[in-house]
């Protein structure tokens, strides 16, 4: 009988454990690579200030070989963080893009 309880928690452990990597992995972060530096921004005026939010302003985006304009849009406040623009970041010949967060 202990044979088979012992078992029975090893599978158990194999289970959680295999259950807590396959949600670390689905909440890793896509890291998006382009080969050439995106075009100039887009001139976007800013909506009026809108109370309880702030403006994420437009930005390339790398899709299907190419880059695409993202229009601006809302992002709910968070009390106590900053908001941080997204950005192009050149790495040699290439470039990554950092998205915006709350810092």
């Amino acid at each position: 009988m202990k044979t088979s309880l012992r078992t029975l928690l090893a599978q158990t452990a194999l289970v959680v454990a295999g259950a807590i990597t396959v949600t670390a992995a689905s909440a890793a972060e896509f890291v998006i690579v382009a080969p050439s530096a995106p075009p100039a921004p887009r001139y976007e005026a800013a909506p009026p200030a809108r109370a309880g939010y702030v403006w994420d302003r437009g930005h390339w985006n790398w899709e299907h070989g190419r880059y695409v304009w993202a229009g601006g849009h809302w992002e709910a406040e968070r009390v106590g963080h900053r908001w941080v623009p997204g950005e192009w970041v050149g790495h040699g010949a290439r470039y990554r893009w950092v998205p915006a967060h709350w810092a």
